[in-house]
């Protein structure tokens, strides 16, 4: 009885007071454990409307925006020959999270390679929420610690949103996240603003928008093994394409026509150096 009454409180807390609101976090992170005293910042969105929520880049969201207007706008034209020299793609963090309300179903997507996946995470996060209260931001909060993704974390959430919410996956406390850390202060979120959203805003999910390759859909376990196959070779969907005839034309910036084989081996080259560098990436069991 008391946890179907909880869960109501929960429920009713979100069709309240999280009709379209936007909450903006500030994502500190190491991904290389050699820089971790050079933390890079990206600011994240938390959309929120009664079908649930949506978790992404600021900046990579309006890079990946512009670049598919301009795509289509000279695929409309009849232009085969498409440049997108123009812009500037700004963002690192290049996935985003869904969670459909009521049962807060998780989704994450994201690409390797030439390949865009949406992965269902059905894990679930035991909370042990804490007596300890602090003023964070704006709001007094609440400790609340879980393990989650081979790390462990701290969150401080406030009944003054009573919303089970909050960045990246993490949801299924009494109230929003407003801050969450991990133990190693690598991975940090933490609420910045709040806004709302018009009322015309649609809630639409990622699976269901134009893309030019299919979506491949699958399970957090299978996950885990295509993101090591793709560590030990980050080019085989590109070897794939171009043994199935597809030619890939890139240029410099000067326009002048790069040679295949040379941009594949620096393309290759950098994949690999960046794979290294990324030693301490948020959900650390994928790299155990």
């Amino acid at each position: 009885m008391k946890k179907t009454v909880f869960l109501f409180f929960l429920l009713s807390g979100v069709f309240f007071y999280a009709q379209n609101q936007r909450f903006t976090y500030e994502y500190k992170y190491s991904i290389d454990s050699t820089a971790k005293d050079k933390p890079e910042t990206e600011m994240m969105l938390l959309h929120i409307s009664s079908k649930g929520s949506k978790f992404y880049s600021k900046d990579y969201f309006e890079s990946d925006s512009l670049m598919r207007e301009s795509f289509k706008q000279q695929a409309k034209g009849g232009n085969t020959d498409i440049n997108l020299s123009g812009i500037k793609f700004k963002g690192k963090v290049r996935y985003s999270i869904e969670k459909a309300y009521p049962d807060y179903s998780v989704n994450f997507f994201t690409t390797l390679a030439s390949d865009e996946y949406m992965v269902e995470d059905s894990r679930t996060q035991n909370w042990k929420i804490l007596s300890e209260k602090e003023k964070t931001g704006n709001f007094m909060t609440q400790k609340a610690t879980c393990d989650f993704a081979g790390r462990k974390w701290t969150a401080w959430f406030t009944t003054d949103l009573p919303i089970p919410d909050g960045p990246y996956k993490f949801h299924g406390l009494p109230g929003l996240i407003v801050k969450i850390e991990d133990a190693s202060h690598t991975h940090s979120f933490e609420l910045k603003g709040i806004k709302k959203l018009p009322d015309t805003y649609d809630w639409k999910s990622t699976k269901d928008k134009e893309r030019y390759n299919p979506l491949i859909s699958i399970n957090e376990t299978k996950y885990k093994k295509v993101y090591k196959d793709f560590l030990k070779d980050p080019m085989k969907s590109e070897r794939q394409m171009m043994a199935q005839g597809v030619i890939m034309e890139v240029r410099d910036n000067s326009g002048k026509i790069v040679d295949p084989e040379k941009s594949r081996r620096d393309q290759e080259k950098r994949m690999k150096d960046n794979i290294k560098r990324q030693n301490n990436i948020l959900e650390f069991d994928l790299l155990q």
